[in-house]
């Protein structure tokens, strides 16, 4: 399927893919804001380590949701389902906006519990809409997908743009981080009602877009009939709705097996990633020339690789498809943690810089490798399933990464 081309009289792809782009940077910029702001956080809560603790509360509200969509994925509506995601997320990044001008900025103990509470809600927008996309776009155009991971790596990328333009234009003035900030959550909160309307009322009308799930609900795909509908197509004919009555699916235990190896590149992938980042980048580094630019470089040098890093597998031959090779060398890259425990220890920003880079490289390219080629073989309404479990197991990654990610603290009054 994610090979087939559509007919050539149908029109919309590079549409199709710039709207991926933006719905995929939509997913994360949020959460990426509240991450790339944490120098305003560690002033205003010095004692309560929040660069690892709204991660850690983040994690276990997106594991548990998609957990529970994706057991339930052949019953659930994509459309009501990522609608209700990117509205919540335009919902809850308004919410941080409306904190902190309440409280005049200030910190303690109830700002701190309420933006950790804002924190569990954009977990669970992000197990709506990041498992509905990637479910949603992987029986489409593997350009798709890899636009919409393009777009997660690329609210990095802005946000740490955004971050440092900010921090030079009010460092010098009075409460300049918390003016960063409250810019920061504007721009969001604009941007988050753009993906709304994008998905409500463009996204399912480009033709190309029309025709894939036309062809999955032939396949026996239920869960797109709402976006068929919001396109204009309100039925499907008797034919094919009694072709689809007699299709029979792979169940989700099935394809689990099926993709294991896949499922745990994407679990050490995050794993390791998020171990490192960003937790030791705000806090482990030590100081060096860059002074407080020094985290938001790194960070901004992790992002901008981690785009990078997912438009490589556009060269196909570039591209790493072997999945004994794929494993290996997700393996190998855990070398990378007595590399950043030395180089923190012992070398310079130089250096430091360059891991982080790698870091980022790495995890964008063989994150696009793997969500790109496990749905390859499957009928429409499978890799919507194996879309799900991909990105439940991303999850679970990462929520292993930010538990892991307090080790580094040992030793250091903990």
């Amino acid at each position: 399927m994610v090979d087939t081309e559509p007919p050539s009289r149908l029109k919309g792809k590079y549409v199709a893919i710039v709207v991926c782009w933006l719905l995929g940077n939509g997913c994360l910029f949020s959460w990426n804001s509240m991450l790339t702001i944490e120098d305003y956080y560690m002033e205003l809560f010095p004692k309560y380590h929040p660069s690892r603790v709204f991660t850690l509360v983040y994690q276990p509200f997106a594991v548990g949701t998609l957990f529970i969509l994706s057991y339930n994925e052949a019953k659930v509506n994509t459309r009501l389902r990522n609608l209700f995601g990117y509205s919540l997320f335009f919902i809850s990044t308004l919410l941080v906006l409306i904190l902190n001008l309440a409280t005049s900025g200030k910190g303690g103990i109830g700002t701190f519990i309420g933006i950790c509470a804002i924190s569990g809600a954009f977990g669970i927008a992000d197990a709506h809409v990041q498992g509905g996309m990637v479910g949603d776009l992987s029986y489409m155009q593997s350009e798709f997908i890899q636009s919409f991971l393009a777009g997660l790596a690329a609210s990095g990328v802005l946000t740490s743009g955004l971050r440092l333009i900010t921090k030079a234009t009010f460092n010098n003035s009075r409460g300049g981080l918390r003016k960063g900030a409250i810019l920061f959550f504007a721009i969001s909160t604009f941007f988050e009602l753009l993906c709304v309307l994008l998905y409500a009322f463009v996204f399912p009308k480009i033709p190309i877009v029309k025709y894939y799930r036309t062809k999955a609900v032939s396949e026996g795909s239920k869960t797109v009939l709402q976006d068929l509908a919001a396109s204009g197509i309100q039925t499907i004919s008797k034919e094919d709705e009694d072709h689809t009555k007699t299709q029979e699916r792979k169940g989700n235990k099935q394809l689990l097996f099926e993709n294991i190896d896949y499922l745990l590149d994407m679990f050490l992938i995050y794993a390791l990633t998020l171990s490192i980042f960003p937790g030791f980048l705000f806090e482990d580094t030590g100081a060096h020339s860059l002074g407080t630019w020094y985290a938001l470089v790194l960070v901004a040098m992790y992002n901008v690789w981690d785009l990078i890093g997912r438009y490589i597998p556009l060269l196909e031959f570039l591209k790493l498809e072997s999945r004994k090779l794929t494993t290996i060398v997700i393996l190998c890259r855990f070398l990378l943690v007595p590399a950043f425990y030395f180089t923190a220890k012992y070398g310079d920003q130089g250096w430091m810089i360059m891991l982080t880079s790698f870091l980022g490289l790495s995890n964008g390219y063989l994150t696009v490798c793997v969500m790109t080629s496990a749905p390859k073989g499957y009928k429409g309404p499978e890799q919507n399933a194996l879309g799900n479990l991909l990105v439940l197991f991303l999850l679970c990654g990462i929520f292993a990464g930010v538990t892991l990610d307090w080790l580094w603290l040992i030793g250091k009054g903990w």
